[in-house]
């Protein structure tokens, strides 16, 4: 019976840890997971007092789990300061500007730099809450391959799945949304002010060489990754978590 509890506990674990909430609990390495949860997968019968793990059942947990990861992370962006204040997505100026804005700062006009990194970090919080319905809709089409691939694959496997099914579709939805994003929050006056106060360090700047919304959709969705990629890494790497309902339901007590 002792060798059945640690073999089931590993795919308990796997599921589990995707949601990023504390649970107390035991975890083996990520190889072990996978094999242990490939072998609960089998078919095999159970000992009196467990139950049987059907494939269906273990991607259905799958599919809750990273439903609500995606949702915390888009949560965690796409309210205000979700970029602004955040140290690793904050999107900064676009790099041909940045030599203007330090030179800004300097001379005692950083203001107008703020201002315009800030308008920037708006629009993109306005636009990835509608990230969300195209990665809730990519998992609940995951085929039973697809969800073995994940949680078999690297520590990125889940996030490497998503962009490589969203990303042009992201860009799609994402422009428009910036694009009246920016106008909301007004980016263009913001960079005009700034321009306009830089003197003759704009004059050798081209504005037509930079598309605004181009540049905003391309950071929103580069720190939407980035933010899935590290949970991903810190759900299999941390050995806590808490189920959810379904997760009790189909891996509790095993």
């Amino acid at each position: 019976m002792k060798t059945r509890v640690r073999k089931m506990r590993a795919p308990i674990c796997l599921m589990a840890l995707l949601l990023g909430t504390p649970f107390f609990s035991q975890a083996a390495s990520l190889g072990d997971l996978g094999s242990s949860l490939l072998k609960g997968l089998g078919g095999t019968a159970q000992q009196p007092g467990t139950s049987s793990l059907g494939q269906s059942e273990v991607v259905a947990g799958l599919r809750e789990a990273l439903v609500k990861g995606s949702e915390i992370v888009v949560a965690e962006l796409g309210r205000p300061d979700g970029f602004l204040k955040h140290p690793d997505v904050s999107i900064p100026l676009p790099g041909p500007l940045e030599s203007i804005g330090k030179g800004m700062r300097s001379f005692g006009m950083g203001s107008y730099v703020d201002a315009f990194e800030t308008s920037l970090n708006r629009a993109a919080e306005e636009a990835v809450p509608e990230a969300l319905d195209l990665l809730v809709g990519t998992v609940r089409d995951m085929s039973i391959d697809d969800a073995m691939g994940i949680l078999d694959g690297p520590d990125d496997a889940a996030t490497r799945y998503f962009r490589d099914r969203n990303e042009t579709q992201l860009a799609e939805r994402f422009l428009p949304i910036v694009k009246q994003a920016t106008a909301n929050v007004g980016v263009t006056q913001a960079y005009k002010s700034m321009l306009g106060q830089a003197g003759m360090a704009a004059q050798l700047f081209d504005p037509k060489s930079l598309d605004i919304d181009s540049y905003v959709t391309g950071e929103a969705i580069d720190g939407l990754f980035l933010l899935l990629a590290r949970e991903e890494k810190r759900i299999r790497e941390d050995p806590l978590a808490r189920t959810s309902d379904l997760l009790q339901r189909v891996f509790g007590g095993q």
